[in-house]
């Protein structure tokens, strides 16, 4: 991350924290109190970012990113819910693969 881009998330930090908008405005003027220089485009950028999506579910989902396993698994789960009653599992016996049978020795005689 640049310095920019950070001063920029730390501004937003501080207004969300102080219960203030987050503006273009508030954030240059939060970054140029501090003596740092930003491009002028990463306050509009943090602004168009914060009018789609709250900063609360940011921070909640911190480290939540990354594959897409949970996710399809989570549908799946759902429509079990959703059904009423779950389907009775189905108890498989694994037959043994070669590599868990009994080969007539064991490494430690």
């Amino acid at each position: 991350m640049s310095t920019s881009e950070l001063a920029c998330v730390y501004a937003a930090l501080i207004l969300h924290d102080d219960g203030l908008d987050i503006t273009a405005d508030n954030i240059n003027s939060i970054v140029k109190a501090a003596g740092i220089t930003v491009e002028p485009y990463w306050p509009s950028l943090f602004v168009k970012l914060f009018a789609k999506k709250s900063i609360e579910d940011l921070i909640c989902n911190v480290g939540a990113g990354g594959g897409g396993a949970p996710a399809a698994a989570a549908p799946a789960a759902g429509g079990a819910a959703a059904g009423g009653a779950a389907a009775p599992k189905e108890e498989k016996k694994e037959e043994p693969s070669e590599e868990d049978e009994d080969m007539g020795f064991s490494l430690f005689d």
